[in-house]
C-alpha cells in the first residue's frame, strides 16, 4: 500500500508541516517498528506537550540512503572512466520486502539514476542502457528489461518506478525499445519472450479506447480525433495530490480557483509524459496553474506508441502470423497518418502537440518535435524545417534547449537533458543533417565534460545557454550520478 494508505494523519501531518526539505524523503523512509505500531505511537503521543513531529519521525524511521554518499570523484581522471566507476555504486541487487517500505521489490538487479532517485525509472533505464550497451553489460541491460517483464506481469503495465505511491501511471513508452537493444545484442528469437509483454504494454496504453462514444472523446489513455483516429495522452487514475510532492500539490491547489482533481490529475499526467514540469503543458504557456496535460495528444508519446505497433509487427512476422502482423503495421499506419495530420504545424515547420480539446495544436515549441525524426515518420520536408528550426532557435552554447520558454520549471529554457539530445541527434542523421548532428553532439559532450571537470559530477541536467552555471529550476536540487546522462555521453564518446 501507498504511505498515505499505512500512515493516514501521520503521513498528512509530515507532509503538510513540510518538516523536510524534500517532499520525497518521508515516502522513501523505512519504518523501524511495525508500521501500524508507528501510527499508533504518533496518535497517542501527538497532542503531549513538547511533541516534536520531525524527532519522532527520525526515531521511528530510518530515512533513505543516499548510496553514493561514500564515492569520492576524482576530476582528473577521464569522464569515461567515472562513469563505468559509478556503475557498481548505482546499482542494487535484487530488492527483499520490507514491511511499510514503498519500494516495490524487483527480482533482478538494476541500475537507478543517482542523488534523490533510489529506484527504478521507467524511461530513464532506456537511456541508462544505451551507456550500458557501450560499456558491455548486456547481462545488466537484461536484468532490467526482464524487471520491467516482470512489472508487466505483475502489474499489467510499467508503473513510473518501483514505488506504490507510482501505481497509478506509467512514464513514455520506451519497453519496446529497449527490447530492440537487447535484440541487437541477442538475437531475434528473444522476441518469443517478450511478445506478450509487448502487447500487454499495448493493452495499457490503449486501455479506454472501448470506453469512447459519441458524446465522450477522451478516456484513460485514449483521445478520439475529429475524424475518428486515435491517439493517446497522458493520463493518471488518480486524482489525489502527489504524494512524493504533497506539500507542494496542496500549496499549488491553494493558489488557483480550479478544481484540485482535475488539477492534481493534470500534474500527475505530466509527471507521466516525464517532462515534470515544462510550459509545454501549459494553457498560457507560463503559468503552472494553467497545466492541462490531460487535454493533450503529445507527439512524442504517439510516435513512441507507433514504435511499439512496429515492434509487434515485427515480433508476429517473426513467428510467421502474417495475419497479426499486418494487424499491427494497420494500426501503426493508421497512427501515422493521424499523427502527421494533426501533430504537424504547417505554419512553424514544427511538430506538436495537439489540443484535442480546442482542436488545434498548442503553439508551443518544443524538442518533442525530434521524436517523430527520430522513428522516420516525418516527410524529408517536414524534417528538413524542423532541422532549420532546431538550428536557428533551439541550438545553444552547450547542445539543445527544451523549449524555447523561460518559465522557471525544470524542461524549459535554460536547461537541456541527456535524451532529448541523443533523439534528436539520432534523428536528424536518419534524414542526413548529420552536419547539425554532430555539432550538438560535439556542444552536449562539451558541456558535461566541462561540468564533470568543474564538479567532480554528472548531473540530470545542464543549462545550456550559459556554460558557467548550474542547471536550475523543479521541484528539488540538482541531482547529480545521474543514469541517463552516464549512458547518453558514453554512447556518444565511444562512437
Amino acid at each position: 500500500m501507498p504511505p498515505d494508505s499505512v500512515y493516514g494523519p501521520l503521513f498528512e501531518a509530515v507532509q503538510t508541516e513540510h518538516i523536510f526539505p524534500d517532499s520525497k524523503t518521508f515516502v522513501d523512509c523505512i519504518p523501524r517498528v511495525a508500521p501500524g505500531l508507528a501510527l499508533e505511537r504518533y496518535l497517542a503521543s501527538k497532542d503531549d506537550p513538547g511533541f516534536n513531529l520531525k524527532d519522532f519521525v527520525l526515531e521511528h524511521f530510518e530515512l533513505p540512503r543516499n548510496y553514493a554518499s561514500g564515492f569520492e570523484a576524482d576530476s582528473s581522471r577521464p569522464v569515461e572512466e567515472h562513469i563505468n566507476a559509478l556503475w557498481p555504486v548505482l546499482s542494487r541487487q535484487a530488492d527483499e520486502d520490507v514491511e511499510g517500505s514503498s519500494l516495490i521489490p524487483l527480482p533482478h538487479p538494476y541500475i537507478v539514476p543517482g542523488g534523490r532517485f533510489g529506484e527504478i525509472y521507467y524511461w530513464d533505464s532506456y537511456f541508462t542502457m544505451l551507456g550500458l550497451q557501450s560499456a558491455g553489460r548486456v547481462d545488466m541491460i537484461e536484468h532490467m528489461v526482464d524487471n520491467f517483464s516482470y512489472l508487466i506481469d505483475a502489474l499489467g503495465f510499467i508503473p513510473n518506478g518501483n514505488r506504490s505511491y507510482f501505481l497509478s501511471r506509467s512514464q513514455p513508452p520506451f519497453y519496446s525499445l529497449m527490447v530492440r537493444l537487447l535484440l541487437e545484442e541477442k538475437g531475434e528469437a528473444l522476441l518469443d519472450k517478450y511478445l506478450p509483454r509487448l502487447e500487454r504494454e499495448y493493452a495499457f496504453w490503449m486501455e479506454g479506447s472501448s470506453m469512447l462514444g459519441h458524446e465522450k472523446t477522451a478516456a484513460r489513455h485514449v483521445a478520439r480525433m475529429p475524424d475518428g483516429s486515435l491517439l493517446n495522452r497522458y493520463w493518471d487514475h488518480s486524482d489525489k495530490a502527489r504524494q512524493e510532492s504533497y506539500g507542494e500539490d496542496i500549496d499549488l491547489a491553494g493558489s488557483t480557483q480550479r478544481d484540485s482533481r482535475e488539477l492534481f490529475r493534470d500534474l500527475r499526467a505530466a509527471c507521466e509524459s516525464g517532462w515534470d514540469f515544462s510550459a509545454r503543458w501549459f494553457r498560457d504557456g507560463f503559468t503552472f496553474s494553467t497545466i492541462r496535460t490531460t487535454e493533450l495528444a503529445p507527439v512524442d508519446l504517439n510516435a513512441l506508441l507507433y514504435h511499439l505497433e512496429i515492434m509487434i509487427a515485427r515480433a508476429y512476422a517473426w513467428q510467421g502470423q502474417e495475419d497479426k502482423m499486418e494487424a499491427y503495421r494497420q494500426k501503426a499506419e493508421q497512427r501515422k497518418d493521424a499523427l502527421l495530420y494533426y501533430c504537424w504545424e504547417e505554419e512553424s515547420g514544427y511538430f506538436q502537440d495537439y489540443d484535442f480539446v480546442h482542436g488545434q495544436p498548442t503553439g508551443i515549441p518544443s524538442l518533442a518535435t525530434a521524436f517523430p525524426l527520430y522513428f522516420n515518420l516525418a516527410t524529408a520536408e517536414q524534417a528538413e524545417r524542423v532541422a532549420a528550426n532546431i538550428q536557428r532557435y533551439f541550438l545553444k552554447a552547450g547542445g539543445l534547449v527544451s523549449t524555447l520558454i523561460h518559465s522557471g520549471q525544470q524542461w524549459d529554457a535554460p536547461n537541456g537533458w541527456a535524451p532529448l539530445q541523443w533523439i534528436a541527434i539520432q534523428g536528424l542523421r536518419n534524414y542526413g543533417h548529420s552536419e547539425l548532428a554532430g555539432e550538438i553532439r560535439r556542444r552536449w559532450m562539451a558541456l558535461n565534460i566541462r561540468v564533470y571537470e568543474n564538479t567532480g559530477k554528472m548531473v540530470e541536467k545542464y543549462n545550456v545557454e550559459d556554460m558557467s552555471l548550474l542547471a536550475g529550476g523543479g521541484e528539488y536540487p540538482v541531482q547529480d550520478g545521474f543514469g541517463w546522462s552516464n549512458g547518453v555521453l558514453l554512447r556518444l564518446l565511444k562512437e
